[in-house]
């Protein structure tokens, strides 16, 4: 914060990024730049004058208060003892100064390449009000007003000046003012000042238009900030249920000026403004009120994946207090909400600090745990309301905490079908537990709930709605689900197109027991008419090409039919909701659906005949669904086989066949894309069939990219240093040459180079591709240009950039780059992709927990570590183990300081995964790629079986001088003391080394300290026969085993 006048008026500056936005770094680099300039420019003062000067004129001045020259604007010229002085007001620091005209200079357009650092603000929506007193009618209100009162400002500036931190979000940028949202922390308490200016009654809230002010209109004021246009009006959810409080009249207390339910309501509503929330949709209007009401509820629609679903009915009931009043007085949540991982759970319990401030304290908690039970006995609960956890982290925490259902009230699944698949076992364990609980006599009046969303139904859903669930509300918005829990039972013949007809024909050849009402859904009414009429079938008709004639159609359809006979429609899709059809007994997909909305709504058709698993015993005419799948659908093959698993349909065996051709034809289509990401990383993927990326290797794209010929010549043991971290397995950084790094060479001279101000040319376009030089902080780097914006009409416009030596990417300003000669592009880009094998995120979590990321990243960022390498594909090596290794100069040895993969087994966050190698050698025997086999580095870490001892070929690389080396026991243990023939560093030890046999050697000694195997002796001690091989590294050091 640098000025403030008032809550519309104030200076800040700004972090974060967007074309607004700088780095402090480059305000001082200009500052630095602009004060050589101009203090060498003293001797031709003339040349860095202005020839006029005018009101709102750019200009640089100098400051007596700051020591620098500052950019500033004009604000009005005076004369003063007998001289012309100007206003000033220093546009990056927010101050003005008066400054004679004399000593006023010309703005350098190179040091306006920047925006200004003092960024105007003032608070969004938030306008002032005056307290209005009519001494006649003896009578005070509050009202609009102009300007801020004085104990407005006084308050906002008490806020400011007690804060421990800032935040804005932007929301909207007019006449280079910026809207804002401001947050302070004050005493660890989170505060929104414009809800809290407006809370006490020192301003109020102001709806904007659309069409006013909008960030979007305007490609100039846009920024990477969550700017966000606001709706005219908005509806509480939370308050839905409650339709007094929208009309209850509370008096106004104008000594205090709060009103507490005018507070929660009004901060309510403003939070769901800025979410752009405008009321329940669709499924949320089904849903809300029986969960506002405690009611049980499972809800299952396209949206099921959404938390607004529950938090705000939730959150209702929550503030009922005196529906707890029964519980015992003990620690212990009302409410449990079951997430699928750690990163849904975040998501909610964000949400629910948004949305659960504005009522009464709930203190809700996030709780992860790993497998560390040190962990689990250190969490207390108490005063929490509310637990947002996953099934593992709850059922650890159970363990050391047996009163967590003692108060539970609320049980919470959200993303159900993905709680089942992942975690069914530890799901029905809670259910288990909960229902224990609530079944005593004391619970009887009081309130317990569960609730379950998702998107689709799961075989398990049934079983938690019979065996858990008291008279539940079942909201089904998905209609292909609903036809899944009401039985429907779906019939798929795979069929050429030719024989489409004959198939239907096949179908409707039949004798009813009971009245049979068939709809043929088709893109072709003619085609299918005559080929009823050749067979004597009647049937209806209606289609778009022929005037709708529903009157007659829906008196035929719903007229009275004796039992055994059948009544047929034919039609098209734009029909249904005219018909508005729903007792069907069978809907025939002569064509195939257009979408799954479509394929829903042909099922609602027969809505009537749903039948869940509690009606089972009942009389009913067992609804029927007949897809015919043919060569022109085959795209939708895939969609259909995974529905009908669900559906627990009889597959036939052709469209197992077919589904395999039509996933084999979907990867060539993506042969194309990057390996997949969880497939490197974990050696599988489980959304294969919806994930965009390859999973079969690629041998244009996986041959190996620079990468020093001694790694396909060596077992792989390489010194590696890695720089950018992606997560906890995952990193970006060079293989470091300890005979002659070549980039540390190259990154002398380019730092060398651009010391010399001359030298930083700014490049004037942009182009993808296309290698830069660029400052960061002191250093400078290569970096590529690797996406541009799709114009560049403003001044400043961001494109990516990726450090092609660290891997890292990055949005940087065009006006940041500098050209950079040829002689530093020769060197091929160093960065290269490294994967720490056999380890895998915990609770079958498909990424890594930020927590185990965070702390790897300080362990290993800008360490050299060694590496045995057992993978090396494209520019990504596969590495098992890393591990950090310690020289101790005083014994002249090495150590093993720590292994990388045992570090994150033992935060509790990771567990053993020792089919990952496994796995993408599979690719190979897949695909046949017999050309990257020389690139595998099997490890096999025992040379002795039983009673039998395996020995190895031992012949050295070249020749030693025998009677110069010597062999000898000491302390039990064998020292070999080998004489080099030649002088010169050897790349290997061994001549034949058997790429299946790994060797480690304890320690090395080095009596020369000149690197790896030099002239003259080196001794060698064995004390472990075979252990993990990192003898030929290029390092003087060994690394023990993680086993």
């Amino acid at each position: 914060m640098l000025k403030i006048e008032d809550p519309s008026c104030f200076w800040v500056t700004m972090k974060g990024c967007g074309p607004y936005i700088v780095d402090e770094i480059e305000y001082k680099n200009l500052n630095a730049e602009m004060n050589q300039f101009y203090d060498k420019s003293c001797e031709n003062v003339d040349e860095v004058k202005p020839v006029t000067l005018e009101k709102g004129q750019i200009c640089v001045v100098f400051s007596e208060e700051l020591k620098c020259w500052c950019r500033a604007v004009i604000k009005s010229i005076m004369y003063c003892a007998g001289h012309y002085q100007t206003e000033c007001f220093l546009v990056d620091y927010a101050k003005y100064t008066i400054v004679k005209t004399k000593d006023v200079r010309v703005a350098m357009k190179a040091f306006m390449q920047i925006p200004y650092r003092a960024k105007k603000c003032r608070l969004h929506c938030t306008k002032p009000v005056t307290l209005r007193v009519n001494f006649c009618e003896d009578t005070a209100k509050i009202v609009p007003a102009q300007r801020w009162d004085n104990a407005a400002t006084q308050y906002f500036q008490s806020l400011l000046k007690a804060t421990t931190q800032i935040k804005a979000k932007l929301c909207a940028v007019e006449d280079n003012t910026f809207d804002v949202i401001l947050y302070v922390t004050i005493k660890d308490e989170k505060v929104c000042i414009n809800d809290d200016l407006v809370s006490k009654n020192f301003a109020r809230f102001v709806e904007t238009e659309e069409d006013t002010g909008s960030p979007a209109k305007d490609q100039e004021n846009q920024t990477s900030l969550n700017v966000e246009s606001f709706p005219v009006k908005i509806i509480d959810p939370t308050l839905a249920f409650r339709p007094v409080l929208f009309e209850e009249k509370v008096p106004m207390n104008l000594e205090t000026g709060r009103n507490h339910v005018f507070q929660k309501q009004s901060n309510r509503q403003y939070e769901l403004t800025r979410e752009k929330f405008l009321g329940p949709t669709f499924t949320e209007s089904y849903c809300w009120p029986p969960v506002a009401r405690g009611c049980d509820v499972v809800a299952i629609s396209h949206q099921g994946n959404d938390p607004f679903l529950y938090i705000p009915p939730v959150l209702t009931f929550l503030q009922s207090g005196s529906c707890y009043k029964a519980l015992p007085n003990r620690n212990g949540p009302l409410a449990l909400i079951l997430c699928p991982g750690w990163k849904k759970a975040q998501l909610v319990f964000e949400l629910l600090k948004t949305y659960g401030r504005c009522s009464r304290q709930l203190h809700p908690m996030l709780i992860i745990l790993g497998q560390n039970k040190e962990e689990a006995k250190r969490v207390k609960i108490q005063g929490c309301d509310v637990i947002v956890t996953t099934p593992y982290s709850f059922l650890r925490l159970y363990e050391h905490n047996c009163l967590l259902f003692c108060r539970l009230c609320h049980l919470v699944f959200d993303e159900i079908e993905v709680l089942f698949s992942e975690a069914t076992e530890q799901v029905f364990t809670i259910l288990d537990c909960y229902k224990k609980t609530i079944i005593t006599e004391e619970w009887e009046y009081l309130p317990h709930q569960i609730i379950a969303v998702g998107t689709h139904w799961n075989k398990h859903t049934a079983r938690l709605i019979k065996e858990f669930m008291n008279d539940p509300y079942v909201v089904i918005t998905a209609m292909e689900e609903a036809s899944i829990y009401g039985n429907v039972h779906q019939v798929v013949q795979h069929c050429v197109s030719s024989q489409r007809t004959a198939i239907l024909l096949k179908m409707l050849d039949f004798t009813p027991n009971h009245l049979q009402k068939v709809l043929v859904f088709t893109d072709s009414v003619d085609e299918v008419e005559m080929a009823l009429k050749s067979n004597s079938i009647f049937a209806l008709k209606i289609h778009k090409e022929k005037e709708f004639n529903f009157t007659y159609v829906l008196e035929h359809w719903t007229k009275s039919y004796a039992s055994g006979n059948h009544v047929v429609l034919v039609l098209t899709d734009d029909c249904m909701q005219f018909l508005g059809i729903t007792d069907a007994s069978c809907v025939i997909h002569f064509s195939f659906p257009s979408s799954p909305r479509i394929f829903g709504q042909r099922l609602y058709n027969m809505s009537d005949n749903f039948h869940n698993e509690s009606s089972v015993d009942q009389e009913h005419t067992k609804a029927r669904s007949v897809v015919l799948l043919t060569e022109n659908n085959i795209c939708h093959a895939l969609g259909i086989l995974r529905y009908l698993k669900r559906a627990k349909a009889e597959i036939p065996l052709e469209l197992h066949d077919f589904t395999a051709r039509v996933l084999e034809a979907e990867e060539e289509k993506k042969f194309a894309r990057p390996l997949c990401t969880y497939l490197k990383a974990f050696g599988i993927c489980k959304n294969r069939t919806v994930c965009p990326d390859r999973h079969q290797i690629n041998l244009q794209i996986d041959m190996l990219q620079n990468m020093p010929d001694k790694i396909t010549q060596t077992s792989g043991c390489v010194t590696i240093l890695p720089l950018h971290i992606v997560n906890a397995t995952n990193y970006f950084g060079r293989i470091v040459d300890k005979q002659q790094d070549r980039y540390t060479t190259l990154a002398e001279e380019i730092n060398e180079y651009f010391k010399e101000t001359s030298n930083k040319i700014p490049i004037k376009k942009a182009e993808k591709l296309a290698l830069y030089g660029l400052c960061e902080e002191t250093l400078f780097h290569r970096v590529q240009v690797v996406e541009t914006p799709p114009k560049e009409e403003n001044l400043f416009f961001n494109v990516k950039i990726k450090y092609i030596d660290e891997g890292r990417t990055r949005q940087v300003q065009s006006s940041q780059l500098l050209h950079l000669p040829a002689r530093f592009q020769h060197l091929p880009p160093q960065a290269v992709e490294f994967i720490v094998c056999r380890v895998k995120p915990i609770d079958n979590e498909i990424e890594w927990n930020p927590k185990v990321t965070h702390y790897i990243h300080h362990k290993i960022k800008g360490k050299p570590h060694e590496a045995k390498i057992v993978l090396a594909l494209g520019n990504t090596l596969w590495i098992d183990p890393m591990v950090r290794v310690t020289r101790l100069s005083d014994l002249k040895m090495y150590v093993n300081e720590y292994s990388v993969r045992s570090e994150i087994l033992s935060t509790g966050l990771g567990t053993d995964n020792p089919e990952h190698v496994t796995q993408l050698q599979k690719l190979y025997v897949l695909n046949h790629t017999n050309d990257l086999e020389p690139f595998f580095y099997p490890e096999i870490k025992c040379a002795c079986s039983g009673d039998k001892l395996y020995l190895a070929d031992m012949e050295l690389h070249q020749y030693v001088l025998t009677e110069k080396s010597s062999c000898v026991i000491k302390d039990k243990e064998a020292a070999i003391s080998l004489t080099k023939e030649k002088k010169g560093a050897w790349c290997k030890l061994l001549k034949k080394k058997n790429p299946h046999v790994s060797f480690d050697f304890e320690h090395w000694e080095d009596f020369e300290d000149k690197g790896p195997f030099p002239v003259g002796t080196k001794k060698l001690h064995c004390t472990s026969a075979v252990t993990e091989d990192l003898v030929e590294s290029s390092d003087d050091s060994s690394v023990e085993s993680d086993e």
